[in-house]
């Protein structure tokens, strides 16, 4: 792939994926890092500054009418190459919590950032892909390499592997994100962009605590994996980190 846009890359997941890729012996052309504040991201910053590959696009992406925004700076690298790869993966998790514990705020704040955002994303940038869709239409077969767009989900947004209860927030904000992951998959199959869901494991960051049994190398390294094998078949798919796909 030319070119990637990751959302969320001021740490965790996001900022592996950058140091990952740009690691690569041929990396992309272009890596499009999103954070909402640059100044809390020193490792990201870094990185940018040793490699001119990665743009640091610094926006809340709560603020959805804002989108134009990255829209232009990717337009402005990418010329007519178009943008091969949306990564929606930033996202926010809440404690576990039960029904009683439930606050409206916690369910809107989540919903917003785990679902409407990679929504609207996906929405601004359609454009883009679609132009490196047709520029790579040569390949019928779907792949990162000609369009996609990768959600970052989770297990806890499957409905059948739900045995434990709680996480409302999190739970019903990645459920519904797998959902519209499946609406788009449909929706751009005649564009030939992929889109797919992935849950990357139960990973030590932030948001997964220091208890989680796996590193952000080895949930990145094989997230990357997978990426590089996905094509026609796999589109509207809820896949882990290792390939296996999982129930909704």
């Amino acid at each position: 792939m030319r070119s990637i846009l990751i959302t969320g890359c001021n740490r965790g997941l996001g900022l592996g994926l950058v140091k990952h890729l740009v690691q690569l012996s041929t990396p992309p052309e272009n890596i499009f890092a999103t954070c909402r504040d640059t100044s809390k991201a020193t490792e990201l910053k870094e990185l940018a500054e040793k490699s001119g590959k990665i743009h640091i696009i610094e926006i809340d992406l709560t603020n959805t009418s804002n989108y134009q925004k990255i829209v232009n700076i990717v337009k402005e690298k990418v010329g007519s190459a178009g943008l091969n790869v949306l990564f929606n993966n930033a996202g926010i998790s809440q404690k576990f919590s039960r029904l009683s514990m439930v606050k409206e705020e916690n369910l809107t704040n989540t919903f917003l950032i785990n679902t409407v955002a990679p929504i609207m994303l996906s929405k601004a940038l359609l454009p883009l892909l679609k132009i490196a869709s047709k520029n790579n239409e040569a390949d019928n077969d779907m792949s990162i390499n000609r369009a996609a767009i990768i959600n970052m989900s989770s297990i806890l947004g499957s409905i059948t592997q739900n045995d434990q209860g709680g996480f409302y927030s999190y739970r019903c904000s990645k459920a519904a994100l797998n959902a519209a992951t499946k609406a788009m998959s449909i929706d751009l199959k005649d564009d030939g962009i992929l889109v797919v869901c992935l849950h990357p494991g139960w990973v030590r960051t932030d948001m997964g605590g220091n208890n989680a049994p796996m590193d952000i190398d080895t949930s990145v390294s094989s997230i990357l994996n997978v990426m590089k094998t996905l094509s026609t078949k796999n589109t509207g798919t809820f896949l882990q980190y290792d390939g296996t796909t999982l129930p909704w």
